[in-house]
């Protein structure tokens, strides 16, 4: 005698049955598209739905245009969101993983793609998601022409979504900062972030474990959580006017790694950047997760951005000029140290 219990429904087995839920995705695709419609540039030749995303570049503005791509996440900064229920500002960190990076070798962000992956696809947190990166990309100037969200079960547990981004960007040949006309006596500029930015969660969630301290306690003029998931800021609109006035020798995005190993690389051999700490104020987390996790100063400064998210470096000609326009952005810039004579590789040599 066969168990009906283990037996397949007469009608047999769907998808839904599965696990995965198409129409709750065609809901994602409706209620996201007046987020994504607001990123929109005229080079966009396509909508949502299709195979491919088409984007027409812009030859008329360029002679020889290099495009530059770049590709991130953002980190286990996701499990404290995920924890907290806090959604939105994650996807502002992913296009700013993406779109800093691209914007140090000069580049302006055309376009952006994002690739959303769940057990049980939940639209309004994927809503949430998608909406901060729209947001994200309008800050960017840079279009959300597609994505992928794929719906997986039994690849994440309950409540559990994964993010990666894709972004494209050009820049004129001629025009790309590589770091090669970096010289002895040059400026180091830096600009302040937002905050822990989106590295260094796994410490600072260990330093959160470790002592069973509660995200939602009072921190600051708000609560601890908010100040560690303040997204991380997006620079493209305060330097796109330097690269195009051809003021900036190279530019430093300081993520994984911090200071010490992130200037490195746009530095040429035979040169070093010599650093003052205490050239800018640290904001408080900064230091906060310091003393709780008694984590030593150069360990800080290898995987915080210890409140700089973006070195440029100038010449000192140029110094007035980058601050000034700076400050008018509303973004705060302190002269943190300069580039020396070394020998070998680069190295950040702090004082």
């Amino acid at each position: 005698m066969t168990n009906s219990s283990s037996s397949p429904p007469e009608a047999g087995l769907s998808y839904q049955d599965a696990g995965v839920d198409i129409e709750a995705a065609n809901s994602l695709i409706e209620r996201i598209k007046p987020a994504v419609s607001r990123t929109r540039r005229a080079e966009v030749l396509s909508g949502l739905g299709g195979f491919g995303a088409l984007f027409e570049l812009p030859m008329h503005r360029y002679h020889n245009p290099v495009l530059v791509s770049g590709t991130d996440g953002v980190g286990t900064k996701l499990k404290l969101a995920q924890q907290l229920g806090i959604h939105r500002s994650i996807g502002i960190d992913l296009v700013a993983m993406c779109v800093n990076d691209i914007l140090v070798q000069g580049a302006e962000p055309l376009f952006f793609l994002d690739y959303f992956a769940t057990g049980k696809l939940q639209v309004d947190v994927a809503t949430q998601v998608i909406e901060g990166i729209a947001e994200g990309c309008e800050q960017a100037g840079a279009a959300l022409i597609g994505g992928e969200t794929a719906e997986m079960p039994g690849m994440y547990d309950p409540g559990e979504y994964d993010l990666a981004g894709f972004c494209v960007g050009v820049v004129e040949k001629e025009q790309l900062l590589d770091g090669s006309k970096v010289c002895p006596g040059d400026k180091l500029v830096g600009l302040a972030s937002s905050g822990l930015h989106s590295n260094g969660f796994s410490l600072a969630r260990k330093i959160l474990a470790t002592h069973k301290l509660d995200p939602l306690q009072i921190f600051e003029d708000s609560n601890l959580a908010e100040v560690l998931l303040r997204p991380t800021h997006i620079y493209v609109p305060v330097i796109m006017p330097l690269l195009q006035k051809g003021v900036l020798k190279a530019l430093a995005h300081i993520t994984g790694g911090g200071l010490s190993d992130n200037l490195p690389r746009v530095i040429p051999q035979g040169l070093d950047a010599q650093l003052r700490t205490t050239a800018w104020p640290r904001a408080p987390i900064f230091s906060w997760l310091q003393e709780k996790g008694q984590v030593q100063e150069k360990e800080m400064l290898r995987t915080f951005n210890c409140g700089i998210g973006m070195v440029a470096i100038v010449a000192p000609a140029a110094l007035d000029e980058v601050r000034e326009h700076c400050a008018k952005q509303q973004t705060k810039t302190w002269v943190i140290g300069e580039i020396t004579d070394g020998s070998g590789a680069p190295r950040v040599l702090y004082e």
